[in-house]
């Protein structure tokens, strides 16, 4: 292998690269660092240096005491959570793979027919209205379960799914049909753990957006006590209502807690689980891409 030097126009623009990506970094990294530092910020500093403090000369933990303290309803809100993206994962990896599978099988009749009816899923929706209404009628709303069953299926990550399937080898299971498995133990026992980096990445997919869902709540839950952390949070952000949150730790503070540090509080509570998170999984949305991209 021949070593070349590297020319100063390539340095020069290694050197600007640089620079540009460690701008562009900055500009994500900078609001995140101002709500992480005006969760600290007491009344007297906010009145004292104003709305805008990069660095807090005295870290006050007033409003993280609000919002988690024992009492506190973020904690049941963060249960509610945590069931969703249980429950609401799993399901929608079984039936995502279920529905994958049958359409990855080129025999199966109609197969084209059903492929474009869910695509035209991906384009067109039926609207808010009807989809309350539908809710409504199948006695969904204010339960647990209107977070999960109307969104069992995505179609894009069904695409995802079945063009991995298709790329798995029909010998396979023709060998298996031959030794009398069924249709079900041929998905178990040989698709499903030939799978398991397109099921991490779907999962993964599924999971995350159940954790940042918070439309679908605001909609269909009428119950505080169902909501989950992201609802709770959006309340607090539009509505300043530490009081309703925990009002006997509230009332007993001497001083109060700004409603700008309450916000910045509860927008890190909800947000640090799941940064912590990513980016020990992002190779996996990458993945998911570039295995989506596949047309199979």
């Amino acid at each position: 292998m021949i070593n070349r030097k590297t020319s100063f126009g390539e340095q020069l623009f290694q050197v600007g690269n640089f620079v540009f990506l460690s701008l562009v970094s900055l500009t994500f990294l900078l609001p995140f660092l101002v709500i992480l530092s005006t969760s600290f910020v007491s009344e007297t500093e906010l009145i004292r240096r104003g709305s805008f403090i990069l660095f807090p000369q005295q870290l006050d933990l007033t409003a993280y005491k609000v919002l988690l303290s024992g009492t506190s309803t973020l904690y049941h809100a963060y249960y509610i959570t945590i069931m969703r993206v249980v429950v609401g994962t799993s399901l929608n990896l079984i039936f995502t793979a279920m529905m994958a599978y049958g359409l990855a099988r080129k025999q199966l009749p109609g197969r084209n027919v059903v492929i474009s009816l869910i695509f035209v899923t991906m384009l067109i929706d039926g609207g808010l209205i009807p989809n309350y209404l539908l809710m409504k009628g199948l006695h969904l709303t204010n339960t647990f379960w209107v977070m999960i069953l109307p969104g069992l299926v995505n179609a894009w990550y069904l695409i995802i799914m079945k063009n991995f399937f298709t790329q798995i080898p029909d010998s396979l299971e023709e060998s298996a049909t031959i030794d009398g498995a069924s249709p079900l133990r041929i998905l178990v026992s040989i698709v499903i753990p030939l799978s398991l980096p397109t099921f991490a990445t779907i999962g993964l997919f599924y999971a995350v957006g159940h954790w940042n869902a918070w439309f679908d709540a605001m909609i269909y839950i009428n119950d505080t006590d169902k909501l989950p952390v992201q609802a709770i949070m959006r309340q607090i952000v539009l509505q300043y209502s530490a009081v309703d949150i925990n009002q006997s730790v509230f009332a007993s503070l001497a001083e109060k807690p700004t409603a700008e540090s309450v916000k910045a509080a509860a927008i890190m509570v909800t947000t640090l689980p799941i940064l912590f998170v990513y980016p020990f999984l992002q190779k996996h949305f990458v993945k998911g891409v570039l295995t989506g991209s596949v047309k199979g």
